[in-house]
């Protein structure tokens, strides 16, 4: 192998990132997945971009992409989750609120992960031991950090856990807005900044992450730069429980499960 998997995986995420950003303005088809749910011109032509340098450097690797779904061999032990444009209503909007996501799973585990900014030409990756941030070809480690106090809270439906748990709810908490700010930006990248110290944490009750192609990535970036990440139950994170909190550090982490909790509660 020429490069190595965490390269492979910046330099797939900036390929997409690059037709992303061609793309912003312009006039773009939608195509209709399910009700409220989209993908435009620019998901499939960055999904493409994406493809084709994975495929060119790992051609035995399997893929799980957002809009082709799985390719490749099919019991193949290293699979490449790809998300081309996360945030796909924001950028139809207009708004430069976007991700492309590029993960490598190696039998269970995310190996290598790169999320890129196409407004900001930055690429957040990792190798699993260590996060980075890469902009204009240097790289910066991330450290998270509370001091924000900003919380980005996913509010995207469906809302799978609505009976016992529902982010709305937890925005409304007297206790969350004493001591957190809410943010929803729409789209993973809020994942990345929490590793970037630019969240203080990030709240999604959404199933089955361990092969969501939106998130993997994203964790993978929390768990290296050392942010503490748990189902929203508190459980390591796919040990059964649903949801995701990634927080900057324990006190943070905490504070926020004992809010969950007590919205559960009341409910």
């Amino acid at each position: 192998m020429s490069i190595t998997d965490h390269a492979l995986a910046v330099e797939a995420a900036q390929a997409g990132a690059a037709v992303v950003r061609s793309r912003y303005g312009s006039a773009l088809t939608r195509i209709m997945k399910t009700a409220g749910d989209f993908a435009t011109a620019a998901d499939v032509e960055a999904e493409q971009a994406i493809l084709d340098v994975l495929r060119a450097a790992r051609p035995d690797d399997a893929v799980v992409a957002e809009e082709s779904g799985h390719t490749g061999t099919g019991d193949s032990e290293r699979t490449w989750l790809v998300d081309p444009l996360c945030g796909t209503l924001n950028f139809a909007a207009r708004t430069m609120l976007a991700s492309v996501n590029v993960a490598l799973r190696n039998g269970p585990d995310v190996v290598v992960g790169a999320s890129a900014d196409p407004f900001a030409d930055e690429v957040f990756w990792t190798d699993s031991i260590a996060a980075y941030v890469r902009r204009a070809g240097t790289d910066e480690r991330l450290v998270p950090s509370a001091e924000s106090t900003l919380v980005d809270v996913n509010l995207d439906p469906p809302f799978p856990n609505k009976n016992v748990f529902l982010a709305a709810r937890l925005l409304a908490d007297e206790s969350f807005i004493e001591q957190f700010r809410p943010r929803v930006v729409s789209t993973t990248l809020a994942v990345a900044w929490v590793a970037a110290g630019r969240r203080a944490a990030y709240v999604t009750d959404r199933h089955h992450l361990r092969h969501d192609v939106h998130f993997a990535a994203g964790i993978a970036l929390c768990q290296a730069a050392g942010c503490v990440v748990t189902g929203l139950d508190g459980q390591p994170l796919h040990a059964g429980g649903d949801g995701l909190v990634a927080a900057a550090d324990e006190r943070t982490h905490s504070a926020l499960l004992t809010l969950i909790r007590r919205t559960r509660r009341r409910y």
